[in-house]
């Protein structure tokens, strides 16, 4: 018999639905088009140049899937706190989040700025490339720790569902970004042409910028639940800590581990040369463009189980749940097809020569159709099964998939049957398939439901 919504509670659903999946689709929009500005910048100014900064940012990546994977855990708190409008708590979840974040943040500065060659040399053995890398890295490590306080912001704002000011917030953020990338590249408006460089300044600004209205959007209004004092926030137990820690520490693992083991893939793209190197820093970019719109509703999902979960609906939580999948699906076929038709003039933007140009039209095509497993398995794990506090489940099937079989798959693929990129691509994405099965038989057995406010 099929899972179905009331009428009352789908007309609920359907309005929180487009009320936070779509200001998180424009926020991930505009955060992607930050690295798209990047790329398409740099990649005019050459090959080289845009190897070496899509090999940087697999150094920030790691870095903020570690954040995400914290924040998202704790945030499976402030949604099912928010179910109770409880704020007191909510607080103290966000100074947890503040520590938590700042530490990993300084740590993450201090490798990049100390190891930079060395973090660079893992993605390329080209000197040219890590000559580039270093230089930008060095100075676009600073951002960590204003990026990483904004997003400890803009998480909690979603569990809360008060995305609009974060919103504007992040478009400020990267026309700032732009309008500078294009002054500092290139030398425009009297500003020096530093090219590389320029871009990590340009972005170094943005982030500081994003961050500042960040904070001044939290404590100009006097009702915000994010507004509080230092002793609210930082006044937690050991006890309110150690919970939130238990479920967000296994997401922490799962997304630095698959931070890793994508990092680790990306070292395998770069043993097929730059020029790969470059298309797949394309290709990713653009995919996560057409993705976004499976980011708000795996987002918003999160939010509005976490808050029926908090009121202890489990029956609603769980329908609410299959409504998301049945998006989803639909979604994807939408998605795909929208990305067949638009990759040729997405080749014609970035101007490569005749071979990587093929490269990259091959690679955007195989994108389009491992979508579907990819965002589906996203949504069960991301969406579904850990807004019911079912992280530990999550961990194990992305650290087995991840690790233990898509990795060796990549590098079997580079070294051992001499595929080209979109066919090694092809080959690590039937992970995704066989992770949104095994998810979806653990969403049937109802054992990821879990009311974790409940004393």
């Amino acid at each position: 018999m099929e899972i179905r919504l009331s009428g009352a509670d789908r007309s609920t659903f359907y309005r929180k639905m487009m009320r936070i999946g779509i200001p998180v689709v424009i926020q991930n929009l505009i955060s992607i088009g930050l690295n798209l500005v990047d790329t398409l910048m740099i990649g005019r100014v050459g090959v080289d140049e845009l190897a070496a900064v899509g090999a940087a940012n697999k150094f920030y990546f790691i870095f903020s899937m570690a954040c995400f994977g914290f924040y998202s855990g704790a945030a499976v708190y402030t949604s099912q706190y928010w179910g109770l409008r409880d704020v007191k708590n909510i607080r103290k979840v966000v100074g947890i989040d503040y520590t938590v974040g700042m530490t990993l943040a300084v740590l993450t500065t201090l490798a990049g700025f100390l190891f930079a060659p060395q973090i660079i040399w893992m993605f390329s053995r080209e000197p040219n490339v890590i000559r580039l890398g270093a230089e930008y890295l060095r100075i676009v490590c600073f951002t960590y720790i204003f990026t990483g306080m904004s997003f400890a912001i803009s998480y909690n704002c979603r569990a809360i569902q008060q995305l609009k000011i974060p919103t504007i917030i992040n478009a400020t953020g990267i026309i700032t970004n732009a309008v500078l990338n294009y002054c500092l590249i290139y030398g425009k408006f009297g500003f020096p042409e530093l090219s590389i460089r320029g871009a990590a300044i340009a972005t170094l600004i943005a982030r500081i910028v994003e961050f500042a209205l960040m904070v001044t959007s939290i404590y100009v209004q006097k009702e915000h639940p994010l507004r509080a004092t230092p002793a609210e926030l930082f006044g937690y137990g050991r006890q309110i800590f150690m919970k939130v820690l238990k479920t967000a520490m296994p997401v922490v693992l799962s997304e630095t581990i698959w931070s890793i083991s994508v990092t680790l893939i990306y070292v395998a793209y770069g043993m097929l040369g730059a020029a790969a190197l470059a298309v797949s820093q394309v290709g990713n970019v653009i995919a996560e463009l057409f993705q976004c719109v499976f980011f708000g509703v795996g987002n918003a999902t999160a939010v509005i189980i976490g808050e029926s979960l908090g009121r202890a609906e489990r029956a609603l939580a769980k329908v609410q749940a299959w409504e998301s999948v049945k998006i989803t699906t639909a979604l994807s076929v939408i998605m795909m097809g929208i990305l067949i038709l638009v990759r040729g003039p997405i080749a014609v933007i970035y101007n490569f020569d005749g071979p990587t140009t093929a490269l990259l039209l091959s690679t955007l095509f195989v994108q389009a159709i491992m979508m579907f497993p990819k965002m589906m398995s996203y949504l069960y794990i991301c969406g579904i099964l850990r807004s019911g506090g079912d992280t530990g489940f999550c961990m194990v099937v992305d650290t087995i998939g991840n690790v233990f079989v898509q990795v060796p798959l990549a590098f079997i693929g580079v070294m051992f049957m001499n595929l080209d990129l979109y066919a090694v691509i092809a080959l690590i994405a039937i992970v995704d398939g066989v992770k949104g099965v095994l998810c979806h038989i653990r969403y049937k057995s109802d054992k990821w439901i879990n009311v974790l406010t409940e004393q």
